[in-house]
């Protein structure tokens, strides 16, 4: 007799939003696999309007900021799981579900966390561990390649961070095979958004997110954004949204006086909006010209394609969507430095200064063609 799974499941969720994002494939097969089974999402309390009517959630328990491992493990033993899936690989994580006495514990095998697990699995096949170069190690590749033309450092599509998820979702009976990342929303959500924020019908929005909250080394820019929305503008006349946490407000709001000039018909959002409606508005966009950041992986999995400039990160490990889904475009130097996952890049930024205004142009450009 076939096993029927757990009866109810808890799944300790991921602590950032792009993380979050890439979280979901894993939460689809599980439900698809465990069709009959209550599935509840343990997420910072920030993160909770994301999974809003999520088809793989049946609820969502928010842990507050500041809230210790002992009051989550209390809160949670009232739940009655009989297992979970431990997705971040933290101590704190373990022992949230330790302390809630939930039967069985499953996650990754990790220093100072195993004996909280009943089920430590090991590393996936095929992962890539993000390796933060040393400044002494990014200067050798910079002068190896300068003297031998050492090519940049790539990784296989199958090192996506995704399923790293997706095969820990496998311990419960989940497929491994690779889907694309999906979000909730209503249409009702939608338009009241449009309105709220006075969105006319009818009008064709780029987006752009000019931020990235992990460092400097992750954002093109901001010069960049502002020639390439001009010559966007200029060829489809397409109108702007600004996007952005509290923390990109300044930058938003250069930007919005340095658009508003040639008469670019703008929406500066940044630091406006909630979760929800930071999701909504962003189904309003027909491309999204971004960073590589939270809301890269949100638009992406609203089905807005996005085009997004690579420097420190890698597009093969935390790129949008599915991986090599052609309705988004990387853009890249190829220098010998890349990806070094690094804050702040210690030499010159090479790898942001080489990707061009005109190559995020005709990639925006394109996709507004190929859509019509």
């Amino acid at each position: 007799m076939r096993d029927p799974g757990p009866r109810r499941l808890l799944v300790r969720g991921v602590n950032w939003l792009g993380d979050a994002v890439m979280t979901t494939p894993a939460l689809m097969r599980l439900r698809e696999a465990l069709p009959d089974t209550h599935i509840a999402l343990l997420t910072r309390a920030k993160l909770t309007d994301l999974w809003r009517g999520h088809p793989a959630v049946n609820e969502v328990i928010p842990i507050p900021p500041g809230e210790s491992v002992w009051s989550v493990g209390g809160r949670l033993r009232a739940g009655g799981f009989d297992t979970v899936l431990v997705l971040p690989n933290s101590p704190r994580s373990a022992i949230e579900v330790w302390l809630a006495r939930i039967p069985r514990r499953i996650g990754y095998a990790r220093p100072w966390r195993n004996g909280f697990l009943t089920e430590a699995i090991p590393t996936r096949p095929g992962h890539v561990k993000m390796h933060k170069r040393s400044v002494a190690e990014v200067k050798r590749l910079v002068k190896g390649a300068a003297s031998s033309g050492w090519p940049a450092p790539r990784f296989p599509m199958e090192a996506h961070q995704t399923q790293d998820y997706l095969h820990l979702a496998t311990a419960l009976g989940a497929s491994p095979k690779p889907i694309a990342p999906v979000l909730a929303m209503d249409r009702s959500e939608v338009e009241a958004a449009g309105a709220k924020f006075d969105l006319p019908a009818g009008r064709a929005w780029l987006g752009l997110n000019a931020g990235a909250e992990y460092g400097p080394a992750k954002r093109w820019p901001k010069d960049r954004f502002v020639a390439a929305v001009k010559a966007i503008h200029h060829q489809t006349g397409c109108g702007c949204l600004v996007f952005g946490g509290p923390g990109d407000a300044a930058v938003a709001d250069e930007i919005a006086v340095q658009l508003r000039a040639p008469a670019v018909t703008l929406r500066n959002l940044a630091g406006r909006t909630s979760l929800r409606e930071l999701m909504a508005l962003l189904t309003h966009c027909r491309v999204l010209l971004t960073n590589d950041t939270g809301p890269m992986h949100v638009a992406a999995a609203l089905g807005v394609p996005v085009v997004v400039p690579f420097g420190s990160t890698s597009p093969e490990l935390t790129g949008p969507g599915l991986a090599g889904d052609p309705r988004h475009r990387w853009l890249r130097s190829g220098v010998a430095c890349a990806p070094c996952f690094r804050r702040a890049c210690p030499i010159d930024f090479r790898c942001m200064g080489e990707i061009t205004v005109g190559s995020a142009v005709d990639a925006v450009t394109g996709i507004l063609a190929a859509k019509g």
